[in-house]
């Protein structure tokens, strides 16, 4: 089971963007990384094309390590571990370790 998921609000714990928080994009577990909505931002040097963009030095997001993201709970609103837990029916449910409230998904 996945500990952070595409669309939950995470925070950074280390590198240049320490203490920031942003929206998960996407994830890419073969990597062990994920992209952070206006985070790890690096300049991106696009061709022009015919049709329609006008190309030039754009910003985008690169992937942040898995290591370095830790989901932030809705109710303690603070950066917390995962952990999981069986709920009802025996599915797999995530829970915050700082407070014990199930997360969504």
């Amino acid at each position: 089971m996945a500990r952070i998921r595409k669309g939950d609000t995470v925070a950074v714990l280390t590198g240049k963007d320490r203490g920031k928080r942003g929206k998960v994009l996407g994830m890419m577990p073969d990597r062990g990384a994920a992209l952070v909505e206006r985070l790890n931002l690096v300049k991106h040097f696009e061709r022009r094309t015919q049709a329609d963009r006008p190309g030039g030095i754009i910003e985008r997001e690169a992937p942040i390590a898995l290591a370095k993201l830790a989901l932030v709970c809705p109710r303690c609103d603070r950066p917390s571990r995962v952990g999981v837990r069986l709920g009802e029916g025996q599915a797999k449910q995530r829970v915050c370790r700082r407070c014990g409230e199930v997360l969504g998904g």
